[in-house]
């Protein structure tokens, strides 16, 4: 065969290969909130390719908050995700939606937050907060633990008007001195502070609620395809073993998936953001799921949360959390080698 020709041929082979390649990766439509820390792990392992290398290729959506995201999960417009525990149970009751893993421990990364010139008098008689107005977002991890910090004080719900806004409402009405109190969760939190002054009261951690962050997949996508499930699980453990290596890459990362989200906050916040929210590799993940005792760690949280939401009103009854919390998917990847491997690469 002529020389040119065989060069011919083993470039449309390689070029096929390519498209055959392309072709088998599989379509996984993934739903978050932007510039908030524990999606960063989705834009980390694009821009390192990571979901190719499990032969996945994702399909992003993006939402404001927990609820409308939620809702979004009836016409299955997301396959899996990562939300707020509040909307991951508010996801099991009305939806099916599957708790799969935690995406971080973001207890001291939602908060109570007042204006500056208010702040000192709050913060020195707690119980003035009564009959105050408090903007926050309801159903949220924000509105949790803004009632555990009222709880602290000896407060109840009733003991103040709720009025819910979106996040970047809060921000603008108490920039402009139309609230003095609002809920909200980082990098609100530091938004805020920067840019009008507001100080933290008192965070979910101080007022002694643990607030999960949750890695979600509609019901009926986990049961027919739980490889596919197994595969986003380890990419996202993937990337924060990477992220926790890397910080200085990780900062720069930060920077660029918050600005594409419209926040931007001092690098002193970005790294508050990992020395104050930790988060869990895989061995860590099944230690929180583990019921061989019972009850796991991480039933406990959800099922304070449900207790939560049943006293709001968002939910008639308290689901046990071993309806909707499943450690299967990560055992699945415990289980494969490969994944297993992948899933604790820190390079």
């Amino acid at each position: 065969m002529h020389k040119t020709l065989r060069l011919v041929l083993a470039s449309a082979g390689l070029a096929a290969a390519g498209a055959a390649h392309a072709q088998a990766l599989t379509e996984i439509k993934v739903s978050y909130q932007p510039a908030l820390y524990w999606a960063l792990p989705f834009y980390a392992a694009t821009e390192k390719g990571w979901w190719a290398e499990v032969g996945l290729k994702p399909v992003f959506s993006t939402f404001p908050a927990g609820v409308p995201q939620i809702a979004a999960s009836a016409s299955k417009s997301w396959d899996v995700g990562g939300t707020g525990s509040v909307p991951a149970v508010l996801g099991h009751v009305r939806f099916g939606i599957k708790t799969i893993g935690v995406t971080n421990d973001e207890s001291a990364g939602n908060a109570l937050l007042a204006r500056k010139d208010m702040a000192d008098k709050f913060a020195k008689d707690p119980a003035s907060i009564k009959g105050q107005t408090i903007v926050l977002t309801a159903n949220s991890t924000g509105d949790y633990a803004v009632q555990s910090c009222l709880k602290k004080w000896g407060l109840a719900k009733g003991d103040v008007t709720i009025k819910n806004m979106g996040q970047a409402e809060i921000i603008s009405a108490m920039s402009s001195n139309n609230a003095d109190l609002g809920g909200l969760w980082a990098p609100n939190i530091y938004t805020l502070e920067e840019k009008a002054g507001a100080k933290v009261l008192c965070s979910g951690k101080e007022g002694g609620a643990i607030v999960p962050g949750a890695l979600i997949a509609r019901g009926d996508y986990a049961e027919q395809n739980p490889e596919n499930v197994a595969k986003f699980l380890a990419v996202y453990l993937r990337a924060w073993k990477w992220l926790n290596a890397n910080k200085t890459e990780a900062i720069a990362m930060m920077k660029k998936f918050y600005e594409q989200g419209g926040v931007t906050i001092s690098e002193a916040s970005m790294r508050k953001e990992f020395d104050t929210r930790p988060t869990f590799d895989l061995a860590g993940q099944l230690s929180r799921m583990d019921r061989s005792r019972g009850t796991s760690e991480m039933d406990g949280w959800f099922n304070e949360i449900a207790t939560f939401m049943r006293g709001t009103g968002a939910i008639q009854s308290v689901p046990q959390a071993s309806e909707y919390v499943t450690d299967a998917f990560m055992k699945r990847v415990q289980a494969d080698p490969k994944l297993r491997e992948f899933a604790n690469k820190a390079q």
